[in-house]
């Protein structure tokens, strides 16, 4: 990668927590002349002020060499889905509680970001799925989920690929996940683990009422659609942020994209390493 001559800086909503890592990402920009740009929602949250080096209120653009996040999953899937096709690599700085999209952690901000500006980075592009609904189009990074309203009857949905109907479970929710989303609800629902490379995506299930239901892993060509078959509606998240609902009789389509978004990865840090660090060694 070639260096960095400006970049614009994400965080998350806690900005306590990420002040003393904003002041060595601005003293590593002056150090190595970046400039940092910071939209409004970023200039008022952090109190910032004009001075050299520092372009404030500015609209997000793509005309940038680098994001930089300061956050968690959650910050650094907004910003890899806002730049997603643009080319432009995101350095996550983890300040959440995973942080498995994260790069460096906050003790390694220090030479994290001088490599950072100096391009000593490697960029892995992620997958997404693209969703083709009733109330318009979204794109997952991570997952898309479907879960059973809080109150209302177990729901019924049905998955259906390439035409061909594969299931009709009733259960409390059903999750569709990337390779970069395995790790998450998908994990979370005993769905199997996809490493990072791998071309596909997971159904899996949200406490199912059935003993035959279990997780798939779908093709990257195949197009996946599911319907809900439930009496009333069942609401829909998009990387873990609400995306409106599924109402009964509804259904969407799911289509897996190989090519995204850029992940920036120091050297060293491989899936596999942050599988081990993050969730412990799969074997004693």
């Amino acid at each position: 990668m070639t260096a960095c001559r400006v970049a614009t800086v994400l965080t998350h909503q806690r900005p306590s927590q990420t002040a003393a890592a904003l002041g060595a990402l601005r003293e590593a920009a002056r150090q190595n002349g970046v400039t940092l740009r910071f939209d409004q929602e970023e200039t008022r949250k952090h109190g910032l002020r004009e001075n050299s080096g520092l372009e404030l209120g500015v609209p997000l653009s793509d005309d940038v060499d680098l994001c930089v996040v300061l956050g968690g999953d959650g910050t650094i899937l907004s910003a890899l889905r806002r730049y997603a096709g643009t080319s432009v690599p995101v350095f996550g700085v983890n300040f959440g509680e995973i942080g498995f999209l994260a790069t460096i952690d906050p003790d390694e901000v220090g030479e994290g970001f001088r490599r950072a500006f100096a391009g000593d980075f490697e960029v892995l592009t992620l997958p997404a799925l693209a969703l083709e609904g009733p109330d318009g189009d979204h794109a997952a990074i991570n997952d898309v989920s479907f879960h059973r309203r809080p109150g209302e009857r177990v729901a019924q949905l049905t998955y259906v690929v390439e035409g061909e109907e594969v299931g009709s479970v009733r259960c409390d929710g059903l999750v569709l996940a990337t390779p970069a989303g395995s790790t998450g609800y998908n994990l979370a629902n005993g769905g199997p683990v996809l490493a990072w490379g791998v071309e596909g995506y997971v159904v899996s299930f949200i406490a199912p009422h059935s003993l035959t239901a279990r997780a798939l892993v779908v093709a990257p060509e195949d197009v996946l659609e599911v319907h809900n078959r439930s009496r009333g509606a069942v609401d829909l998240s998009v990387d873990g942020r609400p995306a409106g609902c599924l109402e009964a009789g509804d259904g969407v389509k799911a289509r897996f994209v190989r090519e995204a978004a850029d992940l920036a990865q120091v050297p060293g840090s491989t899936f596999y390493r942050r599988l081990r660090e993050k969730f412990g060694r799969l074997a004693s």
